[in-house]
């Protein structure tokens, strides 16, 4: 550097590069009165590949009249580095057989001068190989990467190799730098050698019945890598084991077949047994190149059974014997024998049952006849199961013994009728039909379908079944039928052909919803019916006004003075409220009957008698009967006597003969009251009672006073149960 101005110059360090944070003074220096500048010692470029210094140049008094100047100065690279390879051993594996041009590996080297030079580019050769054999690998030059270069890799004949390699730079001229290192490549085993027996032929022995027990190793030579899957040997029998009676297994530590028996053999029925086993790998077999497909490994082995006295053998080991459900005691079932191997006959040889099984059969010592000894019933205890294993014992001559099983199993039957789940019912006006469903404890085929048929002529002629699934029909009625209680007998058969008598109770009840009459019938059923009190205490008070009613008519009538007159139901002021105990205003009219002395005591009365039935005294020479002429009834019967002259009976009128008379008229009157003059009903005739029954037909007596109709007393004819209960009551009473 050179100033025209300044004389002395100094300058300072900027290096940049490996060795950045070293301090690199005194690497340089310059001349202060020619400003050259020098190299102190050899820069490495791997260390410093690049330096900048500031150069100042002063007066000598210290001035600088420039600006200070900066130069580079890069370090030149010297092929001063080897290349040398990323690992010290490069190990790599390679199946045998392999293909040429497969890739085995690839190994790699590096070199620290500077990059993308001839410095550091780098060639790759093999050096050496072991064993030195015809070369079996070729390492790509540029790139490093191993190939398979021999058609044949045989892991039998070579295992593995190791190889010797070079790198070197320059791009592999001979002045350049180079390392070498090892490469070793092992040789895979594939299944290309088949297992083969030593010996083609076996003999063993094994005693008859004997089982699980080892009778045979056989050993097999493998070429393939021991302990691989091209070595594992797989055995198996091809011919002459058709019952299963033998087994081949691998003896995982030692490689050998081991033959047992799992199945005992009959001497008598075959003496001795060939079998033929074939070996192969676990693996699939490979074929080598350039070879020939060889044939499965084969060996026969001889097996003799030798004879051993034995037990008796049942036949079949297990016997199933059916038998219906509730057989009768002591029933023959079956018989299960068993035979003596040696002699083949069952002579000499007894049979019992071991104790603490089920129950239920027995054996016969010597014939070996099977019979029930309780009735096998489905639906008792341990029965429910439907069947049981009993083990039997056969004994010979010797005390050989020899076991059988007998499998009981109990049939279904059929024992039980089929019933009607549910028997009562209400109809109501609408006549729905009414669905009937059958159970029955039998199981299939004597259970369903169910046949329905109603057994009572005259109810089958008004009532019909129809259909509905195979165990449930609809019953419902023909045409119009009364009102009313219907006890119907339907009968039902099963599919088997047994038949359960049923009675349907059916109450064709005047009502629109079946709770309405099932209400009724809860009030005033016969029998075991509960009142509630409200209508106790209604019946009490309706029965306190009755007796002051009767006991203020017997007053009235005891005089024998004052005629009174009855009128019917239509008369004006059928209820005279009066607050004094004078008589009642007289009243005219052409439907009064009189009152007169009657038997001894005049009037009409009621009287109780022992079967609970009332009666109304009938008055001498009077009846009562209606004035509007002969085509009207009269309450008493008139008899005729001898001589064409009419008899009165004994002066009393029976309740029903009561009753026949006031209530069709009572029903006519009742039912005109409802309406007023247009026609129309009264508001006032349905009246609330605290009474859980139905409200009575006969209506308030409110709106029947000024009413004028004519004489009905139809409605008596069919009193309601409350009038039937009150009455009832009083007669008690």
């Amino acid at each position: 550097v050179q100033s025209d101005t300044a004389q002395n110059y100094t300058i300072y360090y900027s290096a940049s590069g490996p060795g950045i944070d070293q301090d690199p003074k005194g690497l340089f220096y310059i001349e202060r009165e020619t400003g050259n500048i020098f190299a102190t010692r050899a820069v490495d470029r791997e260390q410093y590949p690049s330096f900048q210094i500031i150069c100042f140049a002063t007066t000598p008094d210290g001035y600088s009249p420039e600006v200070p100047l900066v130069h580079t100065i890069r370090i030149e690279d010297d092929n001063d580095n080897a290349p040398y390879f990323t690992q010290d051993l490069f190990e790599f594996s390679v199946l045998e057989n392999s293909k040429p041009g497969v890739v085995v590996g690839k190994v790699t080297a590096e070199d620290r001068d500077e990059p993308y030079t001839l410095h550091t580019t780098l060639k790759y050769r093999i050096v050496s190989q072991n064993p030195p054999v015809t070369p079996a690998f070729s390492l790509h030059g540029d790139t490093g990467v191993i190939s398979v270069l021999l058609p044949q890799l045989d892991r039998e004949l070579v295992s593995s190799y190791t190889m010797l390699v070079e790198v070197r730079d320059m791009a592999g001229q001979p002045f350049g730098l180079c390392t070498t290192g090892t490469v070793v490549i092992r040789i895979e085993d594939t299944n290309d050698n088949a297992p083969s027996f030593k010996q083609s032929q076996y003999e063993t022995r094994v005693e008859e019945n004997r089982v699980n027990v080892e009778i045979l190793r056989v050993s097999v030579v493998d070429l393939d890598e021991p302990g691989s899957p091209g070595s594992g040997a797989v055995y198996e029998i091809i011919r002459g084991n058709d019952d299963r009676s033998f087994e081949i297994t691998t003896d995982k530590n030692t490689n050998e077949g081991v033959l047992c028996v799992v199945k005992g053999l009959d001497y008598e029925s075959a003496k001795q047994r060939i079998l033929v086993i074939a070996v192969n790998n676990e693996a699939p077999y490979m074929l080598a190149p350039h070879s020939q497909q060889l044939s499965q490994s084969t060996s026969s082995v001889t097996v003799h059974v030798l004879d051993v006295d034995e037990g008796p053998v049942f036949k079949p080991c297990l016997l199933r014997i059916d038998v219906k459900e509730c057989e009768d005691i002591g029933t023959n079932i079956g018989r299960y024998i068993a035979e003596d191997p040696e002699t083949g006959n069952s002579e000499g040889i007894c049979y019992r049952i071991p104790p603490g099984q089920c129950n239920w059969i027995s054996i016969e010592e010597k014939s070996g006849e099977v019979r029930t000894i309780k009735v096998l019933d489905r639906d008792v205890g341990e029965m429910r199961r439907g069947q049981c294993n009993i083990t039997v014992l056969a004994i010979d001559r010797n005390g050989k013994t020899g076991t059988g099983t007998i499998q009981v199993v109990i049939q279904p039957g059929n024992k039980n009728y089929p019933r009607i789940t549910k028997t009562e019912y209400i109809m109501c006006r609408d006549r729905k039909p009414i669905c009937l469903t059958a159970q029955d404890g039998d199981e299939s085929p004597y259970s369903t379908p169910f046949v329905y048929r109603i057994t009572d002529r005259s109810l089958a002629s008004s009532w019909k079944i129809t259909r509905h699934n195979d165990n449930s029909v609809y019953l419902s009625p023909k045409g119009d039928i009364p009102f009313g209680t219907y006890d119907i007998p339907v009968s039902v058969t099963d599919n088997g052909g047994k038949v359960g008598e049923n009675y349907i109770k059916v109450t064709y009840c005047d009502c629109v919803t079946p709770t309405e009459c099932a209400e009724d019938t809860r009030v005033f059923g016969a029998g075991n019916v509960t009142l509630g009190v409200w209508a106790i205490l209604a019946m009490i008070l309706g029965s306190l006004l009755l007796l002051l009613i009767l006991i203020t008519i017997c007053g009235c009538c005891g005089s024998g003075v004052m005629h009174r007159h009855v009128t019917d139901d239509c008369a004006n002021h059928n209820l005279i409220i009066s607050n004094t105990e004078a008589p009642g205003e007289e009243v005219m009219d052409h439907n009064i009957i009189p009152l007169q002395n009657t038997c001894d005591q005049g009037g009409y009365g009621i009287k109780t008698g022992d079967q609970q039935t009332f009666e109304m005294v009938k008055g001498r020479g009077h009846t009562l009967e209606s004035v509007k002429g002969g085509g009207h009834q009269t309450l008493g019967s008139v008899k005729e006597g001898g001589g064409g002259q009419t008899m009165m009976d004994t002066c009393r009128y029976s309740y029903s003969e009561w009753h026949n008379f006031t209530h069709p008229r009572l029903g006519e009157k009742v039912h005109l009251c409802r309406q007023d003059e247009e026609q129309k009903h009264s508001e006032d005739y349905l009246l609330s009672y605290n009474y859980e029954g139905k409200g009575s037909l006969a209506g308030s007596v409110g709106c029947c006073s000024d009413q004028h109709e004519e004489e009905a007393l139809d409605f008596l004819d069919q009193l309601e149960p409350k009038f039937r209960t009150l009455a009832e009551t009083c007669v008690k009473r």
